[in-house]
């Protein structure tokens, strides 16, 4: 049964819709809220993405080669993708739901409204008949009573012996005038009792009913509308479910993609030095016994004071090589190992050609134009390209200039970095402070008096193996060759606990229990340096000697 059988309830119906109508509004305003979730919500994550995307800088250069470092930027644009699924959600809650239920509401008010406003001029109408029936009702009364009231007095005048019959014949006239009126009246009253029951009939079986099953329909339509929203709000979540699904499936991708070994490899590209590791040293012994000759001048040496300082040493070893060349570093890259610099320098050359093909096109481009308007006078004069021209050209000259340079030097390292086949290798004591030892094929006949050669002098000595490891930072610098004739003072003495023959370059021989003046300490190396008189000096193993140092020497130094 229809909602047209609950009868005259206007005012409950009416109600009921309005709050129909304030429900739809909440669902909206619900929505609307959600919508505004998603578009924050998208806004942070997008942030977040660009705040973790790497700066544009070398660094960024750097990162792009490891495997792990790709895969964080992809799952960084993955994330941006997914927060755009976010702003989708966003945009059809907004299409599909938030304006369709504001515009429907307009609809629904307006409807409601029109509804409402038949059902009260039907009611006004049956009331206005129901007041014209009583109306008519009591005119039929009053008519009756009236015709009695003037039958009785007729009745009466008639009896009365006294009255004239002129006043009788009155009385009767009026009696009968007052019979007819009464007659009308219920003929009024009766046609319009059966128009009234005809209304009524037609208001409460058809009018209100028509009505009522209107606003049923439309509320019907209300709620249907709403189921169909919501059902919307799932679609359009689910909608974006495939695409969020392939962002994460990148993600994933991203993370397998991931290969630590790769990774490992690339730090050795990135920081292998191209020396050679030092062969073994070979034992050697020395036993040519030596007289022991005190330099009485060693103390009082004028030169005393040109002590290298401390801190720095060319003699690295291998293993422990710290680059303290800060920032760029000398043009020729010579401040890095052999492998790195050969990767600059390829690096560098490349740039330049790059360079060079750039100012060639650039040239191309101009000699064309210089042609148009040779054959075409009026589009331009051909001699104002040529100033440009003329810089083209000694722009590409300094260039090739440069190429050349760069390529000399390249050669130069490619040349000296050991190959891989060279597997016969020299081995020897290695001597940090004699820079003409020989300590792999690469590094013969290259002498460094002046620390000029700061490449080959780098390869060459850096190679030279240290038993005992010190940190460089520690370690005295000596540039000096052993035919520098300036004299280092002496720190202390020593006793040779042992002989030693001393064959090799840079070494002096001791007889047993001969006494030495010390001129430098055992830097870590095995070596002590001493001194026989002015002229002989050079090492001995340290641990063929028992040392007394001086604290109070002038020229004495600590050394960790």
């Amino acid at each position: 049964r229809g909602w047209g059988t609950v009868g005259d309830q206007f005012d409950n119906l009416e109600k009921h819709t309005q709050w129909g109508i304030e429900f739809v509004e909440k669902y909206t305003k619900f929505v609307k809220e959600r919508s505004e979730i998603e578009t924050s919500y998208a806004k942070q994550i997008r942030n977040l993405s660009k705040k973790y995307q790497p700066k544009k800088n070398s660094r960024e250069e750097e990162e792009s080669k490891y495997t792990f470092c790709r895969a964080f930027l992809t799952s960084l644009n993955e994330l941006n993708d997914y927060a755009g699924q976010h702003e989708v959600i966003a945009e059809n809650l907004t299409s599909q739901i938030i304006s369709e239920l504001s515009r429907y509401l307009q609809e629904l008010k307006a409807e409601r409204k029109s509804h409402f406003h038949d059902g009260r001029k039907a009611q006004q109408h049956i009331e206005s008949s129901w007041k014209q029936l009583e109306s008519c009702k009591r005119r039929f009364e009053r008519d009756c009573k009236e015709a009695d009231r003037a039958q009785q007095y007729f009745e009466k005048m008639d009896a009365d012996i006294n009255v004239t019959k002129a006043d009788v014949e009155k009385a009767r006239q009026q009696a009968q005038m007052r019979h007819q009126m009464a007659a009308d009246s219920k003929g009024d009253y009766s046609s319009y009792l059966q128009k009234f029951n005809q209304e009524q009939n037609d208001h409460y079986y058809t009018i209100i009913p028509n009505i009522f099953q209107k606003l049923q329909d439309m509320e019907e339509k209300r709620i249907e509308r709403i189921g169909l929203c919501m059902k919307t709000f799932a679609d359009v979540d689910r909608q974006v479910l495939p695409i969020v699904g392939k962002c994460l499936d990148e993600m994933t991708k991203a993370a397998e993609s991931i290969e630590p070994k790769t990774d490992s490899k690339q730090v050795v590209e990135s920081y292998k030095s191209g020396f050679e590791p030092p062969g073994d040293v070979e034992f050697e012994d020395y036993g040519q016994p030596m007289k022991r000759t005190a330099s009485d001048t060693s103390l009082s040496s004028p030169r005393e004071g040109k002590e290298k300082p401390a801190g720095k040493t060319k003699g690295k070893l291998w293993p422990f090589i710290k680059n303290k060349n800060k920032g760029s570093g000398p043009e020729d890259f010579s401040h890095l190992p052999p492998e790195q610099r050969r990767k600059k320098l390829q690096g560098k050359i490349d740039e330049l050609n790059k360079d060079i093909q750039k100012e060639m096109d650039q040239r191309d481009a101009l000699t064309k134009m210089k042609d148009v308007y040779v054959k075409n006078p009026q589009m331009g004069d051909p001699t104002s390209v040529d100033p440009r021209l003329l810089e083209i050209g000694q722009n590409i000259e300094k260039l090739q200039f440069e190429v050349q340079k760069f390529e000399g030097w390249l050669a130069e390292v490619e040349e000296r970095m050991p190959s891989k086949s060279d597997t016969h290798r020299r081995s020897g004591i290695y001597e940090t402070q004699n820079n003409t030892t020989v300590s792999n094929n690469c590094a013969q006949d290259r002498e460094s008096p002046d620390g000029s050669y700061t490449e080959e002098q780098n390869s060459e000595t850096q190679v030279k193996a240290n038993t005992h490891p010190i940190p460089t930072s520690s370690t005295p610098e000596f540039d000096d060759e052993f035919d520098d004739e300036e004299t280092l003072p002496t720190i202390g003495t020593c006793k040779a606990l042992y002989p030693f023959e001393g064959h090799n370059e840079g070494t002096i021989s001791v007889a047993e229990g001969e006494l030495l003046y010390v001129i430098e300490e055992d830097k870590g190396d095995g070596w002590t340096r001493v001194r026989r008189n002015e002229d002989e000096e050079g090492y001995v193993p340290t641990s063929y000697v028992e040392v007394f140092l001086e604290t109070n020497a002038k020229g004495a130094m600590t050394y960790i």
